[in-house]
């Protein structure tokens, strides 16, 4: 575990090449690399909100910062614009994502105001940005992608919905399907995984919990965490089965943060069926 007060702690995902955890903190502008064999801890600062980073094929990153895609270098630090996003919704920002076996990213937009229907879902590969159709979302968040590349999954959070839609040879997407829908009252769906039986995990903001479904949506596991406010697992480790949680204080009170002091810290914790490795983002 790493009690890092993060405010929006968010994206984690683990790099082979590295054997090391990177994530993100939206809200300080924060990139966090963990390497839990050494203990090791690295943070770089980004030049507007980041939503998530993503290993590039040719080394680096692909980073989703507030304005669109950039080419993150971790040995300088820099970042580099790739495409602009959404440059007309100035009150937009990119969220979080997914890295399909085809090298294909797909992640959505959303207001950052987190009330605008504002947000949608897009694809980037090779050079060419694609909007999928998906659009209309205040809150965006996922995609994540099937072991074998063929289903998408997106989430509306406060909507409290989690769809599926079929990936087609060329990358287009069939028509969308409910797989989930999440009671308010038990928090509120954010980041979804994919684990390699396909089933799928779900972190609940404000829900104490992360729940793993089976691939047509039976609730088989469920996880508690002494804090509220869980964004997104990521499966890593050598073999892939120690799972990692990040977590967000943004907008509580002192006392909410009294009660659960640990809230913003990045947790772990062990599975018995692995995760998928992410695969290398097609520049």
């Amino acid at each position: 575990m790493w009690e890092l007060e993060a405010e929006l702690g968010e994206g984690p995902v683990w790099v082979e090449r590295d054997q090391a955890l990177w994530f993100v903190d939206i809200k300080k502008h924060h990139v966090h690399r963990f390497d839990p064999a050494t203990g090791g801890r690295r943070t770089f600062d980004a030049p507007e909100q980041v939503g998530f980073v993503f290993p590039a094929e040719g080394g680096g990153f692909v980073a989703g910062l507030q304005s669109g895609l950039y080419r993150f270098d971790d040995g300088t630090g820099t970042f580099e614009q790739i495409v602009a996003v959404e440059p007309e919704r100035s009150g937009n920002r990119l969220n979080d994502g997914v890295v399909d076996p085809a090298g294909r990213l797909w992640f959505g937009t959303m207001d950052d105001g987190e009330t605008s229907r504002s947000g949608a879902f897009y694809c980037f590969h090779r050079g060419k940005l694609t909007a999928t159709g998906i659009d209309g979302i205040a809150i965006t968040n996922g995609p994540a992608v099937s072991p074998d590349g063929r289903v998408l999954y997106v989430v509306d959070t406060l909507a409290g919905t989690i769809d599926a839609a079929d990936i087609k040879e060329d990358g287009s997407l069939g028509e969308r399907r409910r797989f989930v829908t999440i009671d308010d009252s038990d928090g509120h769906p954010d980041g979804p995984t994919i684990d390699s039986e396909g089933c799928v995990w779900i972190s609940l903001y404000g829900g104490w919990e992360a729940r793993r479904y089976s691939p047509i949506g039976d609730l088989l596991q469920v996880v508690h965490f002494p804090v509220a406010n869980i964004t997104k697992v990521a499966f890593g480790g050598s073999d892939l089965r120690t799972a990692f949680a990040t977590t967000a204080r943004q907008m509580l009170s002192p006392e909410d943060i009294a009660r659960q002091p640990l809230i913003g810290s990045l947790f772990s914790f062990g599975v018995d069926v692995p995760g998928v490795e992410c695969p290398l983002v097609q520049l």
